[in-house]
């Protein structure tokens, strides 16, 4: 017990601290592009988000379903079949990256910025914050996979180490880009590639010691059998994903449709937002998976228990922390961001006390989608995956037009709905947490 004590808070920190880094970054490349650019380039970045959204479910299907069957077999000391789920997910992942940057970033461009703005006073910061973000994905995807990868193979220190220098060389090349060469918001995310290429660079050290060659690339004895199984493992955290891109996508247009430029401009706040309470939540769950799955590999019952014991408290306190930090002066916050009209600061104070509540239902529902996962309950995580932000679309539809002053409400309700929903399933399908 004492030597899974040790191991959770090696890992939770290490992920903490990687996950602070890479909020701070957001956050801060947020504050940074208000007070440089406007606070319509903070809207730019995001309605952009979708794309980013996007690119991290790739990651999700291929390197964190194959980083789960990484720590399997490391758990059952299989090593050279660590390395065939290691280097086919590496390689399929920069490949896909490759496509996405062609056909994303040069032949449609113009479609895909169309899609996700339709204020054409936004519309030229949108394009080009997304087209750089589109060309340098395949940094995005391969920066985050070998995070995945080198912290199964037990360094998330230097994966914590890699992406706090990933953010920094990010935030001064912001003011470097923006101010200095007048990049302009083009800067913003031609920083952020630059970061995620230092970032690889570091991680890649750590195949430097012998003692740290588990995992090796290489492609001999490749069987078919392994994409299915790692698309299967990362199908559910995909899907999740891939619904939050969806949701990110409708949910800028019915805000930007319903309350215009200071409704937009408030909820680009409000996801600033989520990515504080992501600082904890990714730790947490990263945490979950990457030890949780090396317990079920030795099957280790209560191993296991004690991972999830933990990981439950720590998340609940940290909610607590930061949603009464939220209410404490919302006001402060928007005018972090470059605020300084009275209409955009009314608007940011009602939305976020809202989301500081509605945020914690669906932090407590993502963990609980990777125990599910753990557990072998791979249909009841799925179904999870898809309700976690699908469920919010409708909801979010209906009120816009049947109460529009109540929109900010449109994720709590959603969430609260589905809390009743999985508990329902769960006693109705007499579904049991065992190893199996």
């Amino acid at each position: 017990m004492n030597d899974i004590n040790k191991q959770f808070y090696n890992y939770l920190w290490a992920y903490v601290l990687v996950a602070l880094s890479g909020c701070l970054g957001n956050v801060v490349d947020g504050i940074i592009v208000g007070n440089l650019i406007s606070a319509d380039g903070v809207s730019a970045i995001n309605l952009s988000k979708p794309i980013n959204q996007f690119i991290f479910t790739l990651h999700l299907l291929i390197n964190a379903g194959a980083g789960m069957l990484v720590g399997y077999a490391l758990g059952q000391k299989d090593i050279p079949l660590a390395r065939r789920y290691f280097s086919f997910s590496l390689t399929l992942s920069v490949g896909i990256g490759l496509l996405l940057a062609l056909f994303g970033g040069v032949f449609f461009i113009d479609a895909t910025t169309r899609l996700l703005c339709s204020n054409e006073l936004i519309l030229p910061l949108a394009r080009d914050y997304a087209q750089v973000l589109l060309l340098g994905n395949p940094a995005f995807i391969l920066m985050w996979g070998l995070s995945t990868m080198v912290g199964v193979d037990g360094q998330p220190k230097l994966v914590s180490v890699a992406v706090i220098i990933d953010n920094v060389v990010n935030l001064c090349l912001d003011i470097v880009f923006i101010q200095w060469f007048d990049w302009g918001i083009t800067g913003s995310s031609a920083a952020t590639v630059v970061g995620h290429l230092v970032g690889i660079a570091i991680l890649l050290t750590h195949w430097r010691k012998p003692e740290h060659r588990r995992l090796q690339w290489s492609l001999a004895n490749f069987q078919s059998s392994i994409l299915k199984k790692i698309i299967s493992q990362g199908a559910p955290l995909a899907v999740a994903s891939i619904s939050l891109t969806l949701l990110l996508l409708s949910a800028n247009r019915i805000v930007l449709s319903t309350l215009g430029q200071a409704g937009i401009f408030a909820f680009a706040v409000c996801m600033n937002l989520l990515q504080v309470y992501n600082l904890f939540l990714s730790g947490t769950c990263q945490t979950l998976q990457s030890l949780g799955a090396i317990q079920v590999g030795r099957r280790d019952a209560e191993g296991l228990r004690i991972v999830m014991r933990k990981s439950f408290r720590f998340i609940t306190v940290a909610m607590a922390v930061t949603c009464l930090f939220v209410w404490f002066d919302p006001e402060a916050i928007a005018a972090l961001f470059g605020a300084d009209h009275p209409d955009y600061i009314a608007e940011t104070d009602d939305a976020l006390r809202i989301f500081a509540l509605s945020f914690i239902p669906f932090c407590y529902i993502y963990v609980l989608m990777i125990v599910y996962k753990l557990y072998g309950h791979h249909h009841m995580a799925l179904f999870i995956s898809f309700a976690l932000s699908l469920t919010v679309i409708p909801v979010m539809w209906v009120i816009s037009k049947q109460v529009p002053g109540l929109l900010w409400y449109s994720y709590l309700i959603a969430y609260l709905l589905e809390v009743i929903i999985i508990f329902a399933l769960h006693r109705l399908l007499h579904l049991r947490f065992t190893i199996s």
